[in-house]
């Protein structure tokens, strides 16, 4: 073969090469997650990933999104803001995800979500969404409104006990911040009295300066809102302290309930979602998509709690339902879809988006329960 031939070929196959690269990356379905698997919110980001991920299984297992392998790629965003501009960035310049499907630190999604706007990437959220409407336009969330938390557990002590007044205590994050705010302002229709607010850091190892500080001033409950592990520091003061207060708290992972109900027993309760008292509720198509959630779930971390991880689900389900809907993955499509989803029955309720609302859920699903005998029990 001729030297002139041999270059010929190479050429060919460089640019045969070259242009197969395109088609090879187009089967493939990026969904981005940026994620506190370390910090304060590992247990729900992680529980989040996993649903995530076992939604791209059983779709990879009936052949992908429109002849598309998913998969998922996932960032450790510790728990910080500053860390999650990093994760996202390095997803979108080095990754080439299609979509984001990011988990509850809503501070990081915040930090992140100009950079997103800007590269035109939908982002369906753990999380609340992001204050400016350049943001929100690209944003979605699975996350019901904040309020909801509060008064299932205001709902609780106006109609089963005969407390009203209560005491606050919060972290420092936009959703707990959030809730607060909704208590400070709802209480009042529900015949109860905020008479005290205090705040905490993720990292603080003792909370009885603040439970004093509520039960001085007559509360007869403290509404506890954040995550993590302050729960049970909560508790344990709580019961040095021979206080009688109630611990009203918010959704969180069954894992983190149990030691505090062995700490509080019937003076412990906790919003919950469906997915957590799945037996206990009645037949309906809200039932049965958690089941169908739940039987591959079960089958690979058994009794593990399954509420992030449904939602994650949820958030997979939700955006392949738009990129079916367009028959395109490109971001703006898909985010012109999420819009007009209107009906979609997931495992935390009915999402129904539009251009005016990127925050699916708007009934109510919580339930407040407690844990007895190692069991969960509705109460309300």
């Amino acid at each position: 073969m001729s030297l002139q031939r041999s270059t010929m070929f190479a050429a060919l196959a460089t640019a045969l090469l070259a242009g197969a690269q395109p088609a090879q990356a187009a089967e493939v379905l990026k969904i981005g997650i940026s994620a506190g698997l370390t910090g304060y919110a590992a247990t729900v980001d992680r529980a989040w990933r996993d649903g995530v991920q076992l939604a791209a299984d059983e779709l990879n297992a009936k052949g992908g999104v429109m002849g598309r392998k998913v998969e998922v790629v996932v960032e450790d965003n510790r728990s910080e803001p500053q860390e999650a501009v990093t994760a996202y960035r390095k997803m979108l310049s080095s990754d080439g995800v299609d979509v984001f499907i990011s988990g509850c630190v809503s501070a990081g999604n915040f930090a992140a979500a100009t950079m997103v706007a800007k590269a035109e990437k939908p982002m369906m959220l753990c999380s609340i969404l992001p204050q400016q409407a350049s943001q929100v336009k690209w944003a979605f969330t699975t996350l019901p409104p904040a309020g909801f938390e509060v008064e299932k557990r205001f709902e609780y002590l106006r109609d089963k006990t005969q407390i009203r007044k209560v005491g606050v205590l919060h972290d420092p994050t936009p959703y707990a911040l959030l809730q607060k705010s909704v208590a400070e302002k709802v209480a009042g229709k529900y015949g109860l009295e905020v008479v005290d607010v205090e705040s905490y850091k993720q990292d603080d190892a003792d909370l009885s300066v603040q439970i004093n500080k509520i039960q001085a001033a007559g509360a007869g409950a403290v509404i506890k809102i954040g995550l993590g592990g302050t729960t049970l520091t909560a508790a344990k003061n709580m019961k040095q302290l021979g206080s009688t207060m109630l611990l009203l708290t918010s959704l969180e992972d069954l894992a983190v309930f149990k030691p505090v109900a062995e700490v509080l027993g019937d003076r412990f309760f906790f919003v919950a979602s469906p997915s957590q008292v799945f037996e206990s509720l009645p037949d309906s198509g809200m039932k049965t998509e958690i089941a169908r959630f739940l039987d591959p779930w079960r089958a690979k971390y058994g009794d593990r709690d399954p509420n992030w991880a449904s939602r994650g689900w949820d958030g997979v389900m939700l955006t392949v339902a738009a990129i079916q809907a367009g028959k395109s993955a490109a971001g703006p499509s898909v985010r012109d879809q999420i819009e007009k989803i209107d009906g979609f029955q997931g495992t935390t309720g009915a999402y129904r988006f539009s251009a005016d609302n990127h925050q699916g859920i708007t009934q109510n699903p919580f339930v407040l329960a407690t844990i007895a005998g190692n069991q969960v029990k509705i109460v309300q």
